[in-house]
């Protein structure tokens, strides 16, 4: 199966876990935390959030814009949530921008998600979109020839894609953002007054 048609397959996905019903085991698998996911925040944090977005969805870019630096000062620097993101890519760029993405390791890899997120606009919309990802990359340390590595590598876009079936399956996953805090699904990118609500009755 191509990258294509795993795409198409994971966004079929959606709604019809409301149909079928979660699997539990699959459900239980997607909310695990493991080594391949990139993480913002104690391990020990009593709340975590699980995120899926798109890289060139709006809405998750007011999230990352509006919401997630108070979330971050209040709950993630506390030590009192943490923050699992996932790559739910809605569309080709942003596939290929989550993969350049994973190529960054720890702060970095957050780093760069906020650069891209907070010049969506610009870089998304550009008439060459991957040489307006490519210089955005440059700032952040990626060379010509790793980020070619990186956009060009069809292993690790699977692997996301994969990634992002398994979430729409056990979380019904219908938009972008989507987030599972401690278990329960919230969607939408909601207002921090709102966010934390749902993070205080998490806790």
């Amino acid at each position: 199966m191509n990258r294509r048609q795993i795409l198409l397959s994971s966004l079929g996905l959606i709604g019809a876990s409301a149909v079928l019903g979660w699997a539990p085991a699959a459900r239980a698998d997607a909310e695990a935390v493991d080594e391949s996911d990139r993480i913002l925040g104690s391990e020990s944090a009593p709340v975590t959030i699980i995120e899926y977005s798109s890289l060139t969805c709006p809405h998750c870019a007011s999230f990352h814009k509006d919401t997630l630096p108070q979330v971050k000062e209040d709950w993630i620097d506390a030590g009192k949530a943490r923050l699992v993101y996932r790559h739910f890519p809605l569309d080709g760029l942003a596939l290929r921008a989550a993969a350049v993405a994973n190529c960054l390791e720890g702060d970095r890899h957050f780093t760069f998600l906020e650069a891209l997120f907070r010049s969506q606009e610009r870089w998304a919309r550009a008439s060459d979109p991957i040489k307006a990802l490519a210089a955005i990359a440059g700032v952040a340390g990626l060379d010509e020839a790793t980020f070619q590595r990186c956009v060009e590598d069809e292993a690790e876009m699977n692997r996301i894609l994969e990634r992002a079936r398994a979430g729409a399956e056990a979380f019904d996953v219908q938009s972008t953002p989507t987030f599972v805090v401690n278990g329960r699904k919230v969607s939408g990118a909601l207002p921090y007054e709102d966010f934390e609500k749902v993070l205080n009755d998490a806790s």
